[in-house]
């Protein structure tokens, strides 16, 4: 079991009730959830509650135990696309629509279960239900990801991670024109309050900083090709720092991004270039997973249009892209 976990209502919360709420501030399920409450591990103010209670702001809640942690995962036959393998590390090409790791409503099949089929070792390195894994690309991401296979190697592409000495370049196309062909998104990113499996900028958030830089600019439909690089790793952090200018990733339903001009039935946001210093040698390494066939597609597409109407496409302007 996990726990205890004490925490106290924010003015955002006041009024949900106590399973809702306590879901949203803990990222747990809101069936673990009612589960503790039906079981008296859930108290406001040092009282037991139902499920149903209103909270207030200010309010103490305490979990005096989470729900049970979920059994490690076991192998099983998922084709990994590994780019390099060595005694320390994988680096991988996940495909889009492969979950990294075991979770709420994906028990099996996972990139996770793939990697210990390959290595069984794995199991004993990182987090129990997430082995191996130091970072995480979305379900329907694609792109280059390194798994540690050693302990020591966990330990130093964590440190590689949070010190941001790991390079991470993505490729993105995004709805309309963005005001500046580069820039800096600074903007604290948070679970939203109003839809639990999305995030969204918040002031409660932690910080969150995405640079970006148009290479391409498309006229009909009005889309721009965005490199973006990562200085932290937050949930959803491109997708969420590219609406939040108003510029949703062309295909993320979730944040805004479906147009009916591109067919396209997931987000186009390929994690395209990796490179840090080995975890153990220190030898400098990089990788680069070129576009899978779907997004190269798209962007074949596009540049099509663009050829036949006369519009080059690309541009190095400094400033606002054309109207």
């Amino acid at each position: 079991m996990n726990g205890p976990v004490e925490v106290v209502v924010p003015e955002a919360l006041a009024g949900e009730r106590v399973d809702r709420a306590v879901a949203l501030l803990t990222g747990w399920s809101r069936a673990e959830v009612q589960a503790l409450v039906g079981t008296g591990e859930v108290h406001v103010d040092g009282r037991p509650v139902a499920k149903s209670r209103r909270l207030q702001a200010g309010e103490t809640v305490r979990v005096v135990s989470g729900p049970a942690a979920a059994a490690p995962p076991g192998p099983e036959d998922v084709d990994v696309p590994v780019v390099f393998a060595d005694e320390h590390l994988f680096v991988v090409d996940k495909p889009a629509g492969l979950v990294v790791h075991p979770g709420a409503g994906h028990h099996h099949g996972t990139l996770v279960h793939g990697l210990l089929a390959l290595d069984p070792g794995i199991a004993a390195v990182g987090e129990p239900d997430r082995p191996g894994i130091v970072h995480r690309l979305d379900r329907e991401t694609s792109g280059l990801m390194v798994v540690a296979r050693t302990p020591e190697a966990y330990d130093a592409l964590v440190t590689a991670l949070a010190d941001h000495d790991v390079e991470r370049e993505y490729l993105a196309l995004v709805c309309g024109h963005p005001a500046n062909a580069r820039g800096v998104i600074d903007a604290p990113i948070g679970r939203s309050v109003t839809r639990r499996t999305r995030m969204a900028v918040r002031r409660e958030g932690k910080d969150a900083r995405t640079h970006y830089e148009v290479t391409e600019w498309f006229v009909t439909p009005e889309v721009a090709l965005v490199e973006c690089r990562l200085e932290t790793g937050r949930t959803h952090q491109i997708r969420v720092h590219l609406a939040a200018i108003g510029h949703p990733v062309v295909g993320d339903a979730t944040y805004g991004g479906l147009r009916r001009a591109v067919a396209l039935d997931r987000p186009f946001l390929h994690a395209r270039r990796l490179a840090f210093e080995h975890p153990v040698t220190g030898e400098p390494m990089a990788f680069e997973a070129a576009l899978p066939a779907d997004l190269q597609e798209v962007l074949d597409g596009l540049r099509s249009v663009a050829a036949a109407s006369g519009d080059p496409g690309d541009d190095d302007r400094e400033g606002p892209a054309p109207a």
